[in-house]
């Protein structure tokens, strides 16, 4: 009986040594953080073109600070 178990043990243990490296090493590699690249803005000029425009018109009407021309009648 005691060949029978000792047999029985090996056995066993052959079979659950050759199952558990079966799948070999598992490697796990942290991924890195992703990069993150900021655009810039498509209408980056649209604002800087109107003011300039509205400053310019400002300076070229200008303020009136002559008295309207009346008509004497």
């Amino acid at each position: 009986m005691k060949k029978l178990a000792s047999s029985a043990l090996a056995l066993s243990l052959m079979l659950s040594s050759t199952a558990a490296f079966a799948g070999g090493p598992v490697v796990v590699e942290e991924e890195g953080q992703p990069e993150v690249v900021a655009e810039t803005p498509r209408s980056g000029w649209i604002v800087p073109v109107i003011v300039g425009g509205i400053i310019l018109c400002a300076l070229a009407c200008g303020g009136d600070d002559e008295e309207p021309a009346t008509i004497d009648r």
